[in-house]
């Protein structure tokens, strides 16, 4: 029987979009559920902000009559201008072993881009940077975070088959939390301290709120990122979302604010405890208890490993040690509250300034991801 592809249309259709993934993957020990909630927000027109600057469709594979694939299909206006291409991007991704289904699934997305002037697709990749991007290349034995995609070995198998080639990667280490910083961080970190005027801030969520340090970081890491392969910057709508989602979410002892002598937000580092096992626990559904996983991992019995969400140092600052601020801050209050790994998350391989700043630690690169691309 033939592959059917079936746009998404009704709230309901979302709703088995969303959800997909989860249930493909449900039993895989290493596959970190999504939740389905976010999804729906992020897909949603009216209240993602992406949805200014990007068109997106989504889309259903059924084979035989049964629920076989799914696939974004998204034009980043903003970030094609801003890298001078005409780039149709696949996200959200995930199909049974089948090549007939890719393919179908990958043909309807550059019917879509084809049908909008674009001659090039590459993914997977989100509206932005701030969702799941990158298909998992190496470290399928190893449990996945929150923020990134897990996939199975059969994936790239499939899209290198199509005739897609790498157009960008990235890696991501296990890092150990050693008992004590090295005496000469330590001494780095105070002298680019005391030499340069700077400051660490703590805060409460009052003084967050109050100095609007939501949308100071979101500007930070707008400039700070903005070089990184396809980002598109944060518009004032986006901004306002992820100000929600993370200080809405994060515990605020970890997380770190550095200041100039000016008052004027240069480095931030946000980390958060791994939601990894509690989110497989509950699927990813908040209700009817699935909430209480979440919450007993964020502050109640906290796991080992750590999440690094965001890490951030403004331009002119780089290269000058002040990433070791964001350490001799952070490293005290997550050894205390029982932290022993920390997960990178995805750096991109030509990034060789963020790589940099795990020399001094002990550490294991145990995944890397793509992102694939061809002519169409």
């Amino acid at each position: 029987m033939a592959i059917v592809i079936e746009k998404v249309i009704s709230r309901k259709d979302l709703k088995i979009f969303a959800r997909f993934a989860n249930r493909l993957y449900k039993g895989n020990r290493f596959y970190v559920p999504s939740m389905p909630i976010d999804d729906l927000n992020t897909f949603d027109r009216k209240k993602n902000g992406a949805f200014e600057f990007c068109d997106a469709e989504f889309y259903l594979a059924y084979k035989d009559g049964e629920l076989a694939g799914r696939v974004a299909a998204i034009v980043n206006r903003k970030a094609n201008e801003a890298w001078n291409v005409k780039q149709v991007r696949f996200g959200w991704i995930d199909f049974i072993d089948d090549i007939e289904v890719s393919a179908a699934l990958l043909e309807a997305v550059e019917e879509f881009g084809r049908a909008r002037g674009m001659t090039q697709i590459a993914g997977p990749l989100g509206f932005t940077d701030f969702d799941p991007e990158g298909m998992l290349v190496e470290g399928y034995d190893r449990l996945g975070t929150m923020a990134l995609i897990y996939n199975h070995p059969y994936y790239p198998e499939h899209i290198k088959k199509l005739g897609y080639a790498k157009e960008a990667g990235w890696v991501e280490y296990r890092i150990t939390i050693p008992e004590e910083l090295p005496e000469r961080h330590i001494r780095l970190a105070k002298l680019v301290l005391e030499k340069n005027g700077l400051k660490i801030r703590k805060l409460t969520r009052r003084q967050v709120r109050k100095e609007n340090y939501g949308r100071k970081l979101f500007a930070l890491i707008n400039e700070t990122y903005c070089g990184l392969y396809g980002y598109s910057l944060l518009s004032e709508k986006q901004i306002d979302q992820y100000v929600d989602v993370y200080l809405g979410l994060v515990d605020l002892r970890m997380v770190s604010f550095i200041e100039d002598s000016d008052g004027n937000l240069i480095a931030a580092g946000v980390t958060m405890p791994s939601l990894s096992e509690a989110l497989q626990k509950c699927n990813g559904e908040l209700f009817p208890t699935g909430w209480w996983h979440l919450v007993k991992n964020m502050y109640i019995k906290k796991p080992d490993t750590l999440d690094l969400l965001l890490v951030g140092v403004t331009p002119q600052w780089q290269n000058k040690g002040v990433n070791t601020l964001l350490f001799l801050d952070l490293f005290e209050t997550l050894k205390d509250m029982g932290f022993k790994y920390a997960e990178t998350n995805a750096n991109l391989e030509t990034n060789a300034k963020v790589q940099a700043m795990w020399e001094p630690f002990e550490k294991e690169l145990h995944k890397r991801r793509c992102v694939f691309a061809k002519e169409i």
